[in-house]
């Protein structure tokens, strides 16, 4: 580290700004970030290697604040990796999102009265192209205004050659091995979209619906009937049987027979299954295979026929009854009324409340539907992925998290992957004009005459092979062989079961490719190795955002009030392991006031010769320059511990308290009484306040980026923090000594301020006093920095003690003499007080009274009884303090 001359750092202040702008500077040093290649990975180096893949948002959407979280987190791993000197990939780029594109252009479309058949599959799909190319940088623009270091001459599309190639790869793979099938099974259907949709494109939502109770049977109470409940009347059109439980004593004699349906007519079987709750309803219930998953499992556990009584666009259709070609809400209605018109209904609870799947892409609820699909065997696939876990070759964290994971991959069902979509990436299933069927790998072609499959598949199918598809993969190449397997994944919890659990299947599907192994040993390759879980994002008030609720935040509307470093520290502060954090416009206001208390400190460091170099020798370095030495390395391995065990949280409340008590409201005012003391005293000053500085920016640039390259390059004149080597050990001993000095100095001044704010002292305002003591307890090299920072001046011939302040220090007593003659107003003063003293007074009152009340004793909880009680002290104290100020006043 090279030394610059006191006067090149006063030229360095000068060319700072007067204060801090973010928005005037962030897009260009950005861009000059980018520019030099600080984020470009170079796979040939020898350095270690650390790499992440983005979690890659919707081509579609636009960064949220769970997003801006996810880039926080995963900008500061990358950053610190940086600078402790390993090659590091972060690697991004966007999902196609099937569904949500195609309904964007789809939308686009019949803005103009059209629709996709009118231009047909491909210039359907070339139409999505057009509009990925014009819209899909909105996301990278966020990105950039978030500060992302990401290499983006590596930036990728899950529609991009090289993954659809990967893609075709896995497909084939696990066809040829018989781990992908094609069944006709009960899946979330969206009749708007026309397509089945996954488990995490469902929104569960309470609405207001009815419950109706209907007879089945016979009218006649002497022959058999029996009552059933529902909130779906529509679906009765493809009930095939009702069912009880085999030890219901009130059905036991009609199981095994059968009962008249009251609208198909038919004649449907009464079962018994232990499904079944007897204590619920009347405790028989209809079943509809088609149309309910837990009536599918019934109805497959006793061979039941599963008729489909809607289309794909949720109108009754094949029912053979009146109702057919009526959408699905229009029949429950008329359903209901004929029913009512025979006497049939018994009962029916309107409103009534109840939980409802909705398409989260088209709003509309969605309809479980028995279709013929596409779907992945994962028993064998879940079992490697949780044995991952369970062996230590990939780590979750927090470990809290594993027994979900766990309980989700080992009863994981079979995953529907086929969607009734164009947009996506097309089934490699080809069939032939006798019924023939093939499956296509990369670079085969199929016979003259055969079709393709029309549906495309899941997108969580090719984002699952995101960590190895990204790099390569199926081909061996020089990311894969340095980068992979990937060293974290950052994520929130609410995903872990989705993406993440398939990232984990497709991984360890692969783990022994030779292109993943070539190099590495025989050892299994992991997607990655470990999985950070962060939580959710809540407003101020500790709920949910969301568009319904309009709490949400926009991340841009804080970058643009409060900068990108102040979003980055609000999130980053308030992230742990597994925790959700609530954010608000406060949080993201001391954030920035962080961000400004940080710039300016600097600056004044700058403007009184602070620089970088080699610190003095110890021993003649003063008890505050050695406290502050060490605190910094205490900090330094505090901050490295968090990091490494993901507590961004915990390090960045340790950067903080350190930087703002310590640096800039201790050190940096005991600092001016050494940069007055002595040219030899105040040039060791400006080293140890430069590299404090130094060290403290280097620290805080991973959450901070943009002040931290603007400040360190003005304190250090070097090229770039981003490339700067990571703070290490000083590898010398704390001096405890210098340590306790400097506690009792801060204990002493702390205890005259309080006085002074007791008394009513203008802050700026002086006053004479002695210091009694004060060597004998070996603070003498602090006087002049007590007197400095309690505002005390020399006693003159004319002083008279007024006041007296006793300090207890760990090496005895200060007795600090006050002569306050002339510097109090008394009248104003009695006012203040006597106003004080009536607030007391009634909190004391008020506390006491309901301490007394033996009816809200016995009833409050000891929490709440405790909270009063200390109350109820504290304003006793004020109650006793302030009176006793004010007979001293009266005495004046």
């Amino acid at each position: 580290m090279t030394s610059a001359a006191p006067d090149n750092s006063r030229n360095r202040a000068d060319a700072l700004p007067k204060s801090w702008n973010p928005g005037e500077v962030e897009a260009d040093l950005y861009e000059g970030w980018v520019g030099a290649g600080y984020f470009t990975a170079d796979a040939s180096s020898g350095k270690p290697p650390y790499s992440i893949v983005l979690p890659p948002p919707n081509v579609t959407g636009t960064l949220h604040m769970g997003h801006a979280l996810d880039h926080t987190l995963m900008d500061l791993l990358t950053r610190r990796k940086r600078m402790q000197g390993y090659e590091v990939l972060w690697l991004p780029g966007m999902d196609h999102a099937g569904i949500a594109t195609q309904s964007v252009v789809e939308k686009q479309l019949a803005a103009d009265g059209k629709n996709k058949e009118d231009f047909g599959r491909e210039l359907f799909i070339d139409k999505v192209w057009d509009w990925k190319r014009e819209s899909g940088g909105q996301i990278q623009g966020q990105m950039r205004r978030l500060g992302d270091g990401v290499d983006w001459s590596r930036d990728r599309f899950t529609m991009d050659d090289g993954l659809s190639r990967a893609v075709q790869t896995i497909f084939k793979r696990l066809y040829d091995a018989g781990l992908i099938y094609r069944a006709e099974r009960l899946v979330n259907w969206s009749p708007v979209l026309q397509t089945g949709i996954s488990d995490l494109e469902v929104d569960h939502k309470e609405v207001d619906g009815e419950l109706v109770s209907m007879r089945f049977g016979s009218l006649n109470d002497d022959e058999p009937h029996v009552i059933v409940a529902t909130t779906r009347v529509e679906t009765m059109l493809g009930d095939t049987a009702v069912a009880v439980h085999p030890d219901d004593e009130r059905y036991r004699a009609l199981i095994g027979t059968t009962i008249y349906h009251p609208i198909t007519g038919r004649q449907i079987p009464i079962v018994a299954d232990d499904y079944v709750d007897p204590e619920f309803g009347s405790g028989a219930v209809k079943i509809t295979p088609a149309h309910d998953p837990n009536d599918f499992e019934l109805g497959l556990r006793h061979g039941l026929p599963m008729p489909t009584i809607m289309d794909k666009s949720g109108r009754i259709a094949d029912s053979g009854t009146e109702f057919d070609g009526m959408d699905r809400f229009e029949a429950r209605v008329k359903i209901r009324e004929r029913l009512e018109g025979e006497g049939r209904i018994v009962g029916r609870k309107f409103p009534y409340k109840h939980q409802v799947g909705h398409s989260e892409r088209s709003g509309e609820p969605i309809e479980p539907r028995l279709s013929m699909q596409w779907w992945v065997k994962v028993d064998t696939l879940a079992r490697a992925a949780g044995d991952a876990v369970r062996e230590g070759e990939v780590k979750i964290h927090p470990a809290s998290q594993e027994p979900r994971w766990f309980d989700w991959v080992d009863n994981m069902h079979d995953w529907c992957i086929s969607r009734q979509l164009w947009w996506g990436h097309r089934i490699p299933i080809w069939y032939g004009p006798d019924g023939e069927l093939v499956c296509l790998g990369p670079g085969e072609e199929a016979p003259a005459g055969w079709v393709q499959d029309p549906d495309v598949l899941d997108t969580w199918f090719s984002s699952g092979l995101w960590p190895f598809s990204t790099m390569g993969w199926p081909d061996a190449t020089p990311e894969l062989a340095k980068f992979y397997p990937t060293s974290v994944l950052v994520t929130g919890y609410d995903i872990l079961f989705f993406w993440v659990a398939r990232m984990m299947m497709f991984g360890m599907y692969v783990s022994d490719d030779p292109v993943l192994t070539a190099g590495k040993g025989d050892q299994k390759q992991v997607p990655f190795e470990d999985v950070f879980l962060h939580g959710l994002i809540r407003d101020q008030h500790g709920k949910k955002m969301s568009k319904s609720r309009g709490n949400g935040i926009d991340p841009l509307d804080w970058i643009n009030s409060y900068g990108a470093d102040a979003l980055r520290f609000t999130l980053a502060r308030g992230a742990q392991p597994g925790g959700d954090l609530s954010v608000g416009e406060a949080h993201a206001l001391a954030s920035r006031s962080f961000v400004t208390k940080l710039f300016n400190a600097t600056k004044f460091a700058l403007m009184n010769g602070a620089r970088t170099g080699d610190l003095p020798p110890r021993e003649t370095l003063t008890d505050a320059d050695r406290w502050i030495v060490d605190r910094l390395d205490q900090v330094r391995a505090d901050v490295d511990t968090a990091f490494d065990a993901y507590e961004f949280g915990k390090a960045c409340e340790a950067l903080y308290h350190f930087a703002w008590d310590e640096l800039c409201d201790w050190y940096l005012e005991l600092s001016k009484v050494q940069f007055a003391e002595s040219d030899a005293r105040a040039e060791s000053t400006a080293v140890v306040l430069g590299s404090v500085l130094d060290a403290v920016l280097r620290l805080l640039h991973p959450v901070i980026p943009f002040v931290t390259e603007t400040l360190w390059k003005a304190l250090t004149g070097g090229e770039s923090v981003v490339i700067a080597p990571w703070p290490q050990a000083s590898g010398v001993a704390t001096d405890d000594v210098a340590a306790q000095r400097v506690a009792d100095a801060q204990r002493l001044i702390t205890e005259i301020r309080r006085f002074r704010g007791d008394q009513g002292l203008a802050d700026k305002q002086k006053v004479k006093a002695t210091l009694v003591g004060i060597d004998e307890v070996g603070l003498s090299g602090f006087a002049a920095s007590v007197a400095n920072l309690a505002r005390l001046t020399e006693p003159g011939a004319d002083f008279a003690t007024t006041a007296e302040v006793e300090v207890r220090l760990s090496g005895g007593t200060v007795t600090v003499a006050l002569d306050t003659s002339g510097a109090i107003d008394l009248d104003a003063e009695r006012r203040r007080l006597e106003k004080d003293l009536a607030a007391a007074q009634k909190d004391l009152d008020a506390t006491t009274a309901k301490l007394g009340n033996e009816a809200f004793l016995a009833k409050a909880p000891q929490q709440v009884v405790d909270k009063i009680t200390g109350r109820r002290d504290v304003a006793a104290a004020e109650v006793t303090r302030i009176g006793a100020r004010l007979a001293e006043l009266s005495a004046k």
